[in-house]
C-alpha cells in the first residue's frame, strides 16, 4: 500500500533524552491520522522530522514516498505545516501575509493575488483581509495561519496542536476546515491535546507515551479495547446515593467504578445483559435514576486506561520537545 507518510523504527535523541524510541506509524492518502500523547511524548519531534526540520538518528521516515533525509527539498514542496503558535507577520494585513508567502514560493505574479483571495474566502477571512494581523482574534489568527500553510496547495498537511488556546466555538470552526481538507483528497497529520478533537476528526489514532507507540487503531477500535468495549454511566437523582450506585455497578461488573464524573458513576462492562442487571440492582437498592446509559468509552477513558493519565494536557512532564 502507498502511504501519504510513514515512519519505521524512528529514533531521535537530544543528549541523554530519547524523544522517539522506535516509532512506527503510517497514514493512508486522504485521511486524518491523529497523534495523542502527554507533553514530552514525542509528538512535535515526529512532526518536525516528517517536515524535514529535524534529521532522525535512526530508522526511516517517508513523505509522499520520498525519504526525509535524501529528498528534503522535494518533500517541502509537497507539504504544509501549521505549528502550535501562529507564524504570521503582525504588521502586515491578512492578505499581505498570504501574498508574501506566495512570492516566497515563487508563485507566478499573475496568480499571487487570486490565490490569496481564494484562501481568504475559503477560511472566512475576506471581510478582514485588509486588517493588520495584530488586530485579529485568536481564532482568526489560527485560520490565517492554516490558510498560509495552504498557499502552495500541499497534498499533505501537518497540524501541530492547531486549536490550542481556542474556545470551543472556534475549535469547531477549524474542525470544519480540517474535514474539508480531506474531502479534497489531502492527508493530514494532527497532534492534539484534545481527545474529543481526535474523536471528531481522526480516521486513525496513534497514542504516544515516553517516545513509543503504545496503541494504534481507529477511534472505534481503541474504544472497544477498554473493558470489553462498553461503559455504563449512572447519575442518581439523589447525589448522596453515588456510593450505593457504585456498589451496584461493582457487583454487576466485577470492576471498581469511577466516581470522578461530578455525580455520575461509570464502570467498564462486558457485553451481555448487563444493562438489565444494572436496572434490577438499582431498583433493589432503592435508587432513583436521573441518567442511565450504556455506551462505548470515550477516547479520554481509553487514553487513561493506556497511559494512566486522565487527560493529555494534565501531564506537564519535561522532555526534549
Amino acid at each position: 500500500m502507498d502511504y501519504a507518510f510513514q515512519t519505521s523504527a524512528l529514533v531521535k535523541r537530544f543528549g541523554r533524552t530519547t524523544a522517539l524510541a522506535g516509532i512506527d506509524m503510517a497514514a493512508r492518502p486522504g485521511t486524518v491520522l491523529a497523534v495523542l500523547g502527554p507533553n514530552g511524548a514525542g509528538k512535535t519531534t515526529a512532526i518536525r522530522i516528517l517536515a524535514t526540520l529535524l534529521r532522525p538518528d535512526a530508522g526511516e521516515a517517508e513523505v509522499g514516498g520520498l525519504d526525509v533525509v535524501r529528498h528534503a527539498a522535494e518533500i517541502r514542496r509537497l507539504i504544509g505545516l501549521t505549528g502550535q503558535y501562529a507564524s504570521l507577520d503582525e504588521d502586515l494585513t491578512g492578505r499581505e501575509n498570504l501574498v508574501l508567502i506566495a512570492r516566497l514560493l515563487d508563485m507566478p505574479r499573475s496568480a499571487v493575488g487570486s490565490r490569496a483571495d481564494e484562501l481568504l474566502d475559503r477560511f472566512g477571512l475576506t471581510d478582514h483581509a485588509a486588517r493588520r494581523v495584530s488586530t485579529y482574534s485568536g481564532g482568526m489568527r489560527r485560520r490565517l495561519d492554516l490558510a498560509a500553510s495552504m498557499v502552495g496547495d500541499p497534498r499533505i498537511i501537518f497540524l501541530d496542536e492547531p486549536t490550542t488556546g481556542l474556545d470551543p466555538g472556534r475549535r469547531e470552526d477549524l474542525w470544519r476546515i480540517v474535514r474539508s481538507l480531506t474531502a479534497d483528497g489531502r492527508s493530514v497529520l494532527l497532534t492534539t491535546q484534545y481527545l474529543e478533537e481526535a474523536d471528531a476528526l481522526a480516521d486513525e489514532v496513534v497514542v504516544f507515551d515516553e517516545g513509543r507507540v503504545i496503541a494504534t487503531g481507529t477511534p472505534a477500535v481503541l474504544k472497544q479495547s477498554v473493558g470489553g468495549g462498553q461503559t455504563v454511566a449512572v447519575r442518581p437523582a439523589d447525589p448522596t446515593q453515588t456510593g450505593v450506585v457504585a456498589k451496584v455497578l461493582s457487583a454487576v461488573s466485577g470492576r471498581e467504578p469511577d466516581r470522578s464524573g461530578g455525580g455520575v458513576v461509570t464502570v467498564a462492562v462486558d457485553a451481555g445483559r448487563v444493562l438489565t442487571d444494572v436496572v434490577l440492582g438499582l431498583d433493589a437498592a432503592g435508587v432513583d435514576v436521573a441518567e442511565l446509559s450504556l455506551r462505548l468509552p470515550s477516547l479520554d477513558e481509553v487514553y487513561f486506561a493506556l497511559t494512566g493519565h486522565h487527560r493529555t494536557g494534565d501531564d506537564e512532564r519535561k522532555a526534549a520537545e
